[in-house]
């Protein structure tokens, strides 16, 4: 086995085909937009970093006055916040998958969240694939009440390829 160097790809680029969806009281759709860096070893996931943004403005609600208003200050105010980030602080292991834990950052104000994942492969594609609720109150979005409605379910699937 001398001479031979084994290396492990870390990179991936975000391919087409993502989806980020959310479900709420208030309203459900998707963000259409999304750019970031990733790198993730499965076999080392303390090594990994996560960069995602997603942009306001590609809110799709189906429904475009809910979309303007999803636009405008009363929600997400894309004018002044065109971006929502995440930025991890450490991914490990868990007994069904991954998570990674980082920093969302929406309308200025910045969260620490856990999101649970997984990371497949299906005929040489790969996909991370995660689930997670946000307290829309947490980001002045709406008020909270201290009930299950304050939260919207957010599910993300993204199709990614090897970068060297």
């Amino acid at each position: 086995m001398s001479g031979y160097v084994f290396a492990v790809i870390t990179g991936w680029r975000i391919a087409e085909g993502y989806q980020i969806r959310f479900d709420g009281k208030y309203a459900h759709g998707s963000f259409q937009k999304m750019e970031g860096n990733i790198r993730f070893d499965p076999a080392q996931p303390e090594e990994s970093r996560f960069e995602v943004w997603v942009d306001v403005a590609s809110i799709d609600t189906g429904i475009e006055l809910k979309n303007k208003h999803a636009r405008s200050d009363k929600w997400f105010d894309a004018e002044k916040y065109p971006r929502i980030s995440f930025v991890s602080t450490s991914v490990s292991r868990t007994d069904t998958g991954f998570v990674v834990r980082g920093d969302l950052e929406l309308k200025g104000i910045k969260k620490e969240v856990a999101i649970p994942f997984a990371f497949a492969s299906e005929g040489g594609q790969y996909a991370f694939y995660g689930k997670f609720k946000v307290k829309r109150g947490d980001f002045g979005i709406g008020k909270l009440s201290g009930k299950e409605s304050d939260s919207t379910a957010v599910e993300v699937s993204v199709p990614v390829f090897a970068i060297e």
